[in-house]
């Protein structure tokens, strides 16, 4: 009998070209802010369509140095989906001001507009939305909230390289955009981020601001700010350089494999799956799905794991966390939508190397995972 391959959650699509790109550094000399990260930079705004892009070490940072030039601090809320990973709240505590947690709609996970809309206070200075799994928020309403009430939007698209919303660039939508290139992203620099925007004045900030707050003059820095090193090296940016080169053919793959996938999922009982809304643009940085309230999520990982899966939830309910259910006086269940989301959604293998005889293994495991009485 055959023994079946391991199927990992995410594979990184890497070759000879990213070695290259790498060996090219070394040979220049210039292994930190030489013409790699520029070249990096150049090829994400193009992309992103906007005038900046600030490569960062990781989206954190990229969020944090928009909160920081936005001047986000003490007293002030920033509104955050709940149904996110700790990092989107996180830098809103770092600058000493109050998230304010929001549920989500379970159809799409991304941020609930009516709850949004309800949550806005007198002390709200920015909205952080999170273009979830790769599908973009609906930024239409959330920047006429923001417009309404002179509000900030920062996009939170770690996971959305490359996703639309009608049309439009993830990363182009908002005052800035913050992109992760983590290893389970559609591209990777192993670990970095990146910074978008259109505007003039807080580009000159985030430039001053990830270099220790320090202006080039007469060959040498005159320091602004209190500033941070938050600068991405020309190693990474090399690698990013050649990922971006593959960025179109990676989404086309993703795409093609997630609807094939969805076809084999579609008659499961008790899955429940991600709706596609009008807005497109999903780009599947993950492969998500709910399942129904009945099913032990958590039995269905470990088991599919002992036939050679790997899977894991779809992200956390920061409500339901220690430190903000401590902070804040929370109990689970205080926002249902991300609660049931945390509980029940299952995120499935899906990369580009993978083939029909995978998403199959993967459906038929999942189906009798759910059916085990183990």
């Amino acid at each position: 009998m055959a023994i079946e391959t391991f199927i990992r959650l995410a594979v990184p699509s890497t070759d000879e070209d990213e070695i290259s790109e790498i060996r090219s550094v070394f040979d220049s000399g210039y292994l930190t802010r030489g013409p790699k990260v520029a070249e990096f930079e150049h090829s994400v705004a193009d992309s992103a369509g906007v005038r900046y892009a600030f490569a960062t070490t990781s989206a954190t940072t990229a969020l944090h140095l928009s909160l920081v030039a936005l001047e986000v601090g003490p007293r002030d809320e920033v509104l955050v989906p709940d149904f996110t990973f700790p990092a989107t709240a996180n830098v809103v505590i770092q600058q000493g001001a109050r998230p304010v947690l929001v549920d989500i709609d379970l159809e799409t996970f991304t941020i609930d507009v009516d709850d949004l809309a309800e949550k806005i206070s007198p002390r709200s200075r920015a909205i952080i939305p999170v273009h979830t799994f790769g599908l973009s928020a609906d930024m239409g309403p959330i920047l006429e909230l923001a417009k309404m009430h002179s509000l900030a939007v920062v996009e939170d698209a770690a996971c959305a390289i490359g996703a639309t919303y009608y049309g439009k660039p993830c990363g182009s939508l908002a005052a800035t955009g913050c992109f992760s290139f983590h290893p389970r992203k559609v591209i990777t620099t192993g670990e970095g981020g990146m910074i978008t925007t259109n505007d003039d004045l807080l580009a000159e900030k985030i430039q001053r601001l990830r270099n220790h707050g320090g202006v080039p003059r007469e060959g040498r820095f005159a320091f602004e700010a209190a500033g941070y090193n938050y600068r991405m090296s020309d190693i990474l940016a090399a690698v990013g350089v050649a990922q971006m080169r593959k960025l179109d053919s990676l989404i086309r793959r993703k795409r093609e494999l997630a609807a094939q996938l969805t076809e084999k999922l579609r008659e499961i009982d008790g899955v429940i799956l991600t709706k596609e809304p009008g807005w497109g643009g999903h780009i599947y940085q993950s492969y998500v799905i709910r399942l129904d309230d009945r099913i032990d999520r958590d039995q269905v990982i470990r088991l599919m794991r002992q036939r050679g899966i790997e899977t894991t939830l779809g992200t956390y309910a920061l409500h339901a966390q220690p430190f903000f259910a401590e902070q804040y006086n929370c109990r689970p269940g205080d926002l249902p939508n991300s609660y049931r989301a945390y509980r029940q959604s299952l995120t499935l293998p899906l990369y580009p190397p993978m083939d029909e005889v995978d998403l199959e293994r993967i459906s038929r495991t999942l189906c009798w995972a759910i059916g085990s009485k183990q």
